[in-house]
């Protein structure tokens, strides 16, 4: 938490009791004398004493008060405190990026000789991090299928430091067994690192079965509107402990700008996300009944082959789907561009989680570093597509579709 006696400053006041979508509106507020309705953004680099003695008082003793921006900033605090509650953990660190969370997450708490095990269904700069950068450092990886019980299970017969993995998966929608691996995690003495963006914390939340670590891509859905970067990584005080020099002397801080930005889409975070699932729902039924369309991969779906799953550990499917036009294999990739292209409401783009709709090529863009046998492997295939449903209605959605299906 970020301290509450800071010169200037009052708490946000709220009970232990307080609602969800109570504290996405209020959680982690500290007004300044000025008694502003909106958070303040405070674009500064330092902080100022009003004596010698008070800078020395303030480095002896970390947190009393603000020193450095790149260490604590009020704005960024008042994110990081209205995630925290909202998630339901002790400590939230914002950072720069989603790949900054993910990264300090990673090897701010290896180091050599340890080991690692990771789902080889992972985004292509997380597989990046964990499959070629700690290699580097000595650090040992195992990949595992990410819907392979007995893989979970070998890979962690063997003690381990930490397990690392994204659920649903990127870009085929696989689903974790959260509570399992977490369970054969505990045995094995490893940290459990979950990567929620896809399910944000409004669908899921990875501590109730067992995770030790979260962390998101702020620029996704808690952004939500295309406007700025961010990360968070959320934890106990003890991980923070441990985290914290990592944090301090690395830089990985965001801009408090961008905590002022993020705050504003946690406040419609719940209300954005629930509209964009019911309209994923829609237009993934849509295609599964079309003829131009071979396969379909949304949680919600009874025909996902994990959908019991996707019920136990999810409250809806998500508003992500991937799918694969029928075409013969020669031209699938002709085809998909053709497809896309074709598209005029749903833009081509390789963020989500937008209010905007975007589609991107999962082999030519997020996963075009893979061996196409990598991609083979995960699912990816030469026609696959994936769609991240926004806020427009969904029977113009539908109709973008349909009209882009027939080119």
């Amino acid at each position: 938490m970020a301290d509450d006696t800071t010169r200037g400053f009052t708490a946000d006041g709220l009970n232990p009791q307080t609602l969800p979508q109570t504290l996405l509106v209020h959680a982690g507020t500290r007004r300044s004398g000025f008694d502003e309705t909106s958070e303040a953004i405070f674009m500064t680099s330092g902080f100022v004493y009003r004596t010698a003695e008070e800078a020395e008082h303030a480095f002896a003793n970390e947190g009393v008060r603000f020193v450095y921006s790149r260490f604590r900033n009020p704005t960024v605090a008042m994110f990081e405190d209205r995630l925290a509650a909202y998630e339901g953990f002790p400590r939230c660190y914002a950072t720069a990026t989603g790949m900054a969370a993910v990264f300090a997450s990673v090897m701010g708490l290896l180091k050599a000789g340890d080991r690692i095990v990771a789902s080889r269904a992972l985004f292509g700069s997380c597989l990046f991090i964990v499959k070629d950068i700690a290699p580097r450092f000595g650090i040992e990886t195992v990949l595992v299928d990410a819907t392979d019980r007995a893989g979970w299970e070998r890979a962690l017969a063997t003690p381990a430091a930490m397990v690392f993995l994204e659920s649903p998966s990127n870009p085929c929608l696989e689903i974790v067994d959260l509570a399992h691996v977490c369970g054969l995690a505990k045995r094995a003495g490893a940290l459990v690192v979950v990567d929620n963006v896809f399910a944000t914390p409004v669908l899921q939340k990875p501590k109730d079965f067992g995770a030790d670590l979260v962390v998101y891509s702020a620029t996704k859905h808690i952004d939500g509107q295309g406007r700025c970067l961010g990360g968070a990584i959320l934890c106990d005080e003890e991980i923070a402990a441990r985290l914290s020099p990592w944090m301090r002397h690395t830089g990985p801080s965001m801009s408090p700008f961008n905590a002022w930005v993020l705050l504003k889409g946690l406040e419609t975070l719940e209300l954005r996300v629930r509209a964009q699932c019911a309209g994923a729902d829609a237009v993934a039924r849509f295609l599964e009944g079309h003829a131009a369309v071979a396969r379909v991969i949304h949680p919600g779906l009874d025909s996902h082959p994990q959908r019991a799953l996707a019920r136990a550990q999810m409250k809806a499917g998500g508003n992500l789907i991937a799918f694969d036009l029928k075409a013969p294999e020669a031209d699938a990739k002709a085809r998909a561009f053709r497809f896309m292209n074709a598209l005029g409401v749903i833009s081509i783009s390789n963020n989500l989680g937008d209010s905007k709709s975007l589609i991107t090529h999962p082999a030519t863009t997020t996963h075009q570093r893979l061996t196409e046998e990598e991609r083979a492997h995960l699912g990816i295939r030469p026609g696959t597509v994936r769609l991240s449903v926004g806020l427009e209605d969904p029977a113009d959605l539908i109709r973008d579709l349909e009209r882009a299906l027939s080119a």
